[in-house]
């Protein structure tokens, strides 16, 4: 299947693991695609994978990640270098923390590279470094950030199986489908209708330093990720160590806390503004192409939305390509438009500043939704 084919790197390897499964073959005279998915879609689109095999388009450059890797280590030392040698007045200590920001926010782009194993062609090199970087630079599991995120890969945007939309309905009514449901059924965990107004004050800055933080501890320990715990205590023990060393106790808090919430803003708005906009609904059992493109959308590309988003302008082609390395999405991108065209399927893409905007504009109008169904009589 594309989803199979879209997620594993060594095909032969995991191929090994299929063999005790497999029941039999279809019969002759059965169709080996199901009624829901377009099959002339899926044709296309393993013709499609097949020319991107040919164009080597999935290996990487192992320049590009070393570089990224080298820029978030060089600004992660000069966030502490910065108050080692200035002080820690307010001047310093907001140049620290802004750099440390940008640190990290880079480093969970990498993490995401590597995570989908688009660094190395070894698997165990990806895990390996995978825990290197969001173990010990970042703090958080690898293997609870795998779990989460193949799920949503799998399922974007599909009720009960994307945990990215799981804030529905306890935080935020998603999606206009649901919003009229759970005004009809006269549900109300939240004021919706005010929900594009407190989200700039809940999801983007508080994502990381509450849920995340806790939520990554609590499935390492309770699924035995010993070796993630082991990797995040250093992280731990080296952020505590050489900047407790030159900040107070309570600025030292302050600066973890402070850095969490601007990591957590900045990752907000760039992983929302692909899926939150789009299509919401539960799963229809549709193709590949057609699950992601209606999850999907794109922002326009630019040096500084490439460097910014950590390529995740490129959602589409990122979702339907998901071991593809981040550098060469531009070049499939093309191919993936002409997709598209044929298919009168709709490829999105934005501006960064708009693609913001629809987030809080979702928001309000399935805030909108559910105030007229709850209101209805």
């Amino acid at each position: 299947q594309d989803a199979f084919v879209a997620f594993h790197v060594d095909k032969v390897l995991v191929s090994k693991y299929l063999k005790p499964l497999q029941i039999g073959e279809l019969a002759p005279d059965q169709p080996s695609v199901e009624p829901t998915k377009n099959e002339m879609l899926v044709k296309d689109f393993r013709e499609l994978c097949a020319t991107v095999e040919r164009m080597g388009l999935l290996e990487p450059n192992q320049l590009f990640f070393f570089l990224l890797l080298a820029h978030i280590l060089l600004l992660d030392t000069a966030a502490w270098l910065i108050l080692f040698y200035f002080g820690t007045s307010l001047l310093p200590f907001v140049f620290s923390l802004l750099l440390l920001t940008i640190s990290q926010v880079q480093a969970s782009w990498l993490q995401h590279d590597l995570g989908h194993l688009s660094v190395f062609r070894k698997t165990k090199w990806n895990h390996l470094l995978h825990k290197f970087v969001m173990c010990h630079l970042i703090g958080a599991s690898a293997k609870w950030w795998t779990l989460l995120h193949s799920q949503h890969h799998a399922k974007p945007n599909c009720f009960h199986k994307d945990p990215d939309i799981d804030m529905h309905p306890f935080l935020f009514t998603l999606g206009k489908k649901f919003s009229v449901e759970l005004g009809i059924k006269k549900k109300k965990y939240m004021p919706y209708n005010h929900q594009h107004k407190y989200f700039f004050i809940t999801l983007p800055p508080l994502l990381f330093p509450t849920y995340f933080h806790c939520h990554t501890f609590y499935i390492a320990y309770t699924k035995k990720y010993w070796a993630d715990l082991a990797w995040m205590l250093t992280f731990y023990i080296r952020f505590f160590y050489t900047y407790g060393s030159l900040l107070e106790t309570k600025t030292l808090n302050s600066l973890i806390s402070l850095h969490r919430m601007l990591e957590s803003s900045w990752f907000v708005w760039v992983s929302q503004m692909n899926h939150i906009p789009m299509d919401i609904d539960y799963d229809k059992n549709l193709d590949w192409v057609s699950t992601q493109l209606l999850a999907t959308c794109n922002v326009e590309q630019s040096l500084f939305n490439d460097w910014f988003t950590g390529h995740l302008n490129f959602q589409i082609e990122h979702h339907l390509f998901p071991t593809m390395p981040r550098h060469n999405y531009w070049k499939v991108a093309p191919l993936v438009k002409s997709l598209c065209a044929k298919h009168g399927i709709e490829y999105q893409c934005k501006p960064l500043l708009t693609a913001f905007a629809d987030i809080v504009h979702s928001l309000k109008t399935s805030g909108e939704l559910w105030h007229d169904a709850y209101l209805h009589k």
